[in-house]
């Protein structure tokens, strides 16, 4: 039963009801007056969600009050600081059990979060910076009390972080990073202040509009040139691709409202009102939470940073100072679970690696059995694919499959080689089963990795793993061959628009096929030995 005012959870908790639902503020008292006693059994457990938060105040006092023979249970998502652990224990007891980080990465309740250090350097431009401040001070004039508040002003990081040129390079990097990422989930930028996140989105939006603008001319230019195309038909899809993905992404700010937001975002030069206008009329909440909607990227201080889950949610980028709870329960927006979702990345523009460092404290001490460090580096993530690409290369080997041979062959021998790759690991069920599980998670570890440059070097390799894969799920007929290739397809495009095409000149002869040189019998008679397996494939995909 569910309490809807302070007077019916007092008729509950006299009656007999079994599970009473409440919140805390319900044990509302007059001021000055002590919350009356309402039952003294001692078979009443009273459970807590954040305990944390709010069970040192007048209402709790009231609650306990009122059950003075109560046990009491607490949960929290967030691990105690340190200070505000004792308390909780005089208040619960000692930790009956804990769940950590690690144990549900095990359990498969959340994705790994990866680290991404992409903090702007910084160039001293003047080199009489201090010379010039001392002038500016002296003929200012000021007593010693306004030398002191403009000394604490600007001992704030706030005045860095805003600076138009900073955010500028920034917005600037979103729009490259968001676009180049494998798994294109929704994807959050944390600002400093509400000001920040409105002139953010602005910046953002502009980049945006030069990239589709530049991606739109190279597509011009390319089918101008109709008679020599400039751009291979890979690459020409690849860029259509990326096109469409930022001609159909929606962005939003959200932000909480306030009093006199107006006039003080416009003495700033901005105008918050078509945001608030969008806030009150759209169920912006709604939309981020359904994949399928355009809304993929939205520009936040303080709302949604906390308590409020997208699974498809991948990308935080950060650019606002945070530290113990506010900051894990901030990352941890990306590590939700997600058909696809491989783990989730914290770009950190602002530096808070030392911040992040304490709060891991707090929440997995280091060396405990299973407390290892939630966050990783982004190179174990590489690491990671090194190691799926050499298990998925030593698997081929082993069936006399050269992955090098197949990466290295060109033209017609690239596609003898593949289709002898396919005959081979189609040897029996269980090894086509082994090798499509190897191909995915090479497959899901590469997403997870782009755009990080480290993953060019990695592509080839990966886009044939996946491509092998594709061939043989294209034997066997599985139902789900569409959804398949619509995933190897993108993993291709994401590959060809992070790494580029290298486009043979017209002076090395080798990398063109003179086709009346070929000698169409001797093709025929090759392909048409070897390859019993997978024409048994495609016998039973028919019967």
């Amino acid at each position: 039963m569910r309490a809807t005012s302070g007077e019916h959870l007092k008729q509950l908790l006299r009656g007999s009801e079994r599970v009473i639902f409440t919140l805390i503020q319900k044990f509302r008292s007059e001021p000055g007056q002590a919350y009356q006693l309402l039952s003294e059994r001692t078979d009443v457990i009273v459970i807590t969600d954040e305990a944390h938060r709010s069970q040192y105040d007048v209402f709790a006092l009231n609650m306990r009050n009122a059950l003075p023979n109560a046990g009491f249970i607490g949960f929290t998502g967030t691990p105690l600081i340190k200070g505000e652990e004792e308390r909780t224990r005089e208040v619960f007891g000692d930790y009956v059990s804990v769940y950590d980080f690690a144990r549900s990465i095990e359990d498969g309740a959340t994705v790994p979060l990866y680290y991404e250090n992409r903090i702007p350097e910084m160039q001293l431009t003047n080199a009489h910076l201090n010379r010039d401040l001392d002038d500016l001070l002296e003929a200012a004039e000021l007593d010693e009390a306004q030398e002191k508040k403009l000394e604490r002003e600007f001992a704030r990081e706030y005045h860095i972080i805003t600076r138009e040129d900073r955010l500028e390079a920034i917005a600037r990097d979103v729009v490259r990073h968001f676009t180049g990422r494998g798994y294109r989930g929704k994807a959050m930028m944390v600002c400093i202040d509400k000001a920040t996140a409105v002139r953010m989105y602005a910046k953002v939006q502009v980049h945006w509009q030069t990239e589709i603008a530049r991606l739109q001319a190279e597509l011009a230019m390319d089918r101008m040139a109709a008679s020599s195309k400039v751009l291979s038909s890979d690459r020409r899809e690849a860029l259509l691709a990326r096109l469409h993905l930022m001609q159909s992404t929606d962005m939003a700010v959200v932000v909480s409202q306030g009093q006199n937001e107006v006039d003080d975002l416009r003495a700033k030069g901005l105008d918050i009102t078509p945001h608030r206008q969008r806030l009150l009329k759209e169920k912006l909440d709604e939309k981020f939470k359904d994949e399928a909607d355009p809304l993929r990227l939205v520009f936040v201080c303080a709302m949604w940073i906390t308590g409020f889950d997208v699974p498809t949610c991948s990308t935080i980028y950060l650019d606002k100072p945070m530290r113990a709870h506010t900051l894990m329960q901030t990352i941890a927006r990306a590590n939700r679970v997600a058909p696809g979702k491989e783990s989730g990345l914290i770009v950190d523009y602002v530096g808070i690696f030392r911040a992040l460092q304490d709060a891991l404290a707090v929440y997995a001490q280091p060396g405990a059995a299973g407390q290892a460090s939630p966050i990783l580096d982004k190179a174990e993530l590489v690491q990671a694919l090194r190691a799926a690409l050499q298990d998925a290369q030593t698997f081929a080997a082993e069936h006399g499959v050269s992955l090098d041979a197949i990466a290295g062959a060109q033209g017609f021998a690239r596609i003898g080689l593949i289709a002898d790759a396919v005959e081979a690991l189609l040897v029996s069920d269980a090894d086509k089963k082994h090798y499509l599980r190897l191909a995915g998670h090479v497959a899901r570890l590469f997403k997870a990795i782009l755009p990080d440059p480290l993953a060019h070097e990695l592509a080839p390799m990966a886009v044939l793993v996946s491509y092998l894969a594709a061939k043989i799920r294209a034997e066997t007929g599985q139902p789900d061959i569409s959804a398949v290739m619509g995933d190897v397809e993108a993993l291709l495009n994401d590959s060809i628009a992070t790494e580029g095409y290298h486009i043979a000149p017209a002076s090395q002869p080798e990398a063109l096929i003179n086709l009346s040189e070929i000698d169409f019998k001797a093709l025929q008679d090759k392909f048409a030995q070897g390859h019993k397996r997978t024409e048994v494939e495609k016998l039973r995909r028919l019967i």
